[in-house]
Formats: structure tokens, sequence, C-alpha cells
């Protein structure tokens, strides 16, 4: 059997992952693309197979098509996923889940009422180093894990979306909503609560558009750059750094401090996972490295829809997960806007 697909959007994150992901799996098969500008869809349909779809509802409404990925821009998630959802087709939604907890509340309600899948497309939990580094925390390989720091930049969105613009969707504040925080950010706290099995309690931050103009030259709408402080409802104390302006080359690291030593996550190239104990012993695995904006590796995301699909599984990304990234993304914000620690419900 295989599971007709169709893509919402067709932008970088569809070009680089979710087209050649769904491509190679042996149980899928893409039957439409559609995007606003018909030539990037046209393009796709050439790449990847497939039909143009004339708009998203003659996606939806196409009985051939079992599921689609929602890969548009970020205030238009709920729409395009509820819609999908109430027509009996399985969702993978590109994060944030929605840009409001009122939307991705819509979202799970619409996936309640249906038989359908719907599962968030946070990628970290899927990297092979994530995945080693949390069996390492929860075996107490470096006992009860203190503080950590963690940090996810790049160059920026004009560099790697599909229009190289300064007037970027990334941007813009209605269609955006949360700038680097909910493009970057909200992938390393929810790696946080994965890697940990802990939930964040309290958020400071600070953030700003430190240096991002638009083709007016004028500071960007929205963030460029943010600073998390967090504490685990288990006491764990930690640092989210998150940034559009790492220009020399992606960061996307994280160290867990434990009581007995250290877990190193891409902090070496060889190495993607280190362990340095504190009686002076240590271990490195040489395991497959994280995909990056110029490394485009398996994500293992879209194998795991498919298997969800296929199997009647509950997703590894909940929707519930989207939004306790988003309710975290948000009070970041509100922290870094109010200059206060804020309480996470």
């Amino acid at each position: 059997m295989k599971i007709k697909v169709a893509i919402i959007g067709c932008g970088s994150i569809s070009e680089f992952r979710h087209a050649p992901e769904y491509a190679a799996n042996a149980h899928a098969e893409i039957a439409a693309f559609f995007d606003h500008n018909p030539e990037r869809a046209e393009r796709l349909a050439d790449m990847f197979g497939g039909k143009v779809a004339p708009s998203i509802d003659a996606i939806i409404e196409d009985p051939a098509i079992d599921a689609v990925s929602v890969c548009t821009s970020n205030e238009t998630h709920e729409e395009v996923t509820v819609k999908a959802l109430r027509a009996g087709k399985h969702v993978l939604c590109e994060k944030p889940i929605a840009i409001s907890v009122a939307g991705a509340r819509a979202m799970m309600k619409a996936e309640e009422e249906s038989d359908c899948v719907l599962m968030i497309g946070h990628n970290q939990r899927f990297s092979k180093a994530h995945i080693v580094a949390r069996r390492l925390v929860a075996s107490g390989e470096i006992g009860k894990v203190l503080t950590f720091q963690t940090t996810f930049g790049h160059s920026g969105p004009e560099h790697w979306a599909f229009e190289k613009s300064k007037d970027s969707w990334f941007f813009s504040k209605d269609r955006s909503v949360l700038g680097a925080a909910g493009d970057l950010g909200i992938h390393k706290l929810d790696l946080i609560r994965y890697l940990l099995e802990d939930e964040i309690a309290d958020i400071a931050a600070f953030g700003g558009a430190l240096h991002k103009t638009d083709s007016d030259g004028e500071p960007i709408a929205v963030n460029d750059n943010m600073v998390c402080i967090v504490k685990t409802e288990g006491g764990v104390l930690g640092t989210v750094s998150l940034s559009w302006t790492y220009y020399g080359e992606e960061d996307n690291s994280t160290t867990l401090y434990g009581e007995k030593g250290i877990v190193k996550i891409f902090a070496n190239e060889t190495y993607p996972v280190q362990v340095k104990r504190s009686d002076g012993t240590s271990r490195q695995y040489e395991i497959d490295g994280i995909q990056t904006n110029d490394s485009q590796t398996d994500s293992g995301v879209i194998d795991a829809f498919i298997d969800c699909i296929l199997k009647g599984k509950k997703p590894p990304v909940s929707a519930r997960d989207g939004l306790v990234s988003l309710k975290l993304i948000q009070a970041a914000m509100k922290a870094a806007e109010e200059r206060r620690s804020v309480r996470v419900k």
C-alpha cells in the first residue's frame, strides 16, 4: 500500500526535506503540489513527480489524496491543517504548530474529531545523536543533569529560503509572528523536553532585531536573536540561544552537565556525541550528523509520519508537543518584552 501525499507550500523546506524524503519512502507517493506561486509547484513536480494542483481546496477535496504536508507560512498552519483533517486527510504540519494557542487547540480538536494523524515537524527528536544522548541521560551515564546549554543559529532565512530576499515572509510580523524564536528556538525548547524527559517551568529572555534589515534598510519587525534562561520542573537550569546572525557557520550544539560528567552533542564534527566523565574517562560516538542548511540528509520525519499512518500509531511528535513548544516560545517573547521571568502554565 502506498500513501498518496500532497505537499502544500513549495519553498526550501519542501524542496530539500519533505519532497525528497517522500520520494525515497517506498510506502509513499507524491500525488500533488500546490503553491501560490505556480512556478514553484511546477518546479517540484518536475523534480519529484505528481501534478500541480490549482488550489489548496482542490487538494483537500481530492479523495485520492491520503495525507498532506503543510509547509506554508506560519499564519496559515491552523486553517490548512483544520481543513485537511476535517476532510479525512492525515497531516504533517511544519513547526510552529500555529501562531496562537487558540489556533493550536483548534487543530487538536479537529484531530480528535477525525480518525487521522496530526504530527508536527520538530525534526531534532529524530537525530541519531539526540536519540543516543537521551538514552545516555536516562541510563544515568552522567548522573542527574544539573545544567545545560543549547544553541541553534545560522545566517538567516534569506540565505536558506527559496526566495533569497530581505523581504522574506520570515521577517513579516503578520506572517512569521514569532521570528527566529519560532523558527529556531522552538526546536531547541522541544529538544530539551525530549532529552531530559522534563518540562520547562520558568523562562526569562532577552531578544530583538539586532542586525537584520528589510529592503528599505529598516530593522525587521520580528526578533533575529534571543537568549533564554530556563528552569525545568525537575530543577535543571539552562540557557537556550537562537540566532539568525551566525554568519560564519551554523551552530546546533547542546551540552548537558551532570553530577558525574558531561554529554556534548554536535560540538565535534567527527563525533556528534561525546561523553566526558568526572573520573577522567570518556567515550565518543561516531554516528550520523544532523541536517543543516548546507548538508541535507534524511531527517527521519517523513518516515515516522508514514509509519504512523500505516500502523495506526500515535505520532512521535504530537499536536500537544507542538502546543507546549508554542507556549514556551510565547512565554520567552513575553519575558523578553516585559524584562522578567515568566512562569509557564
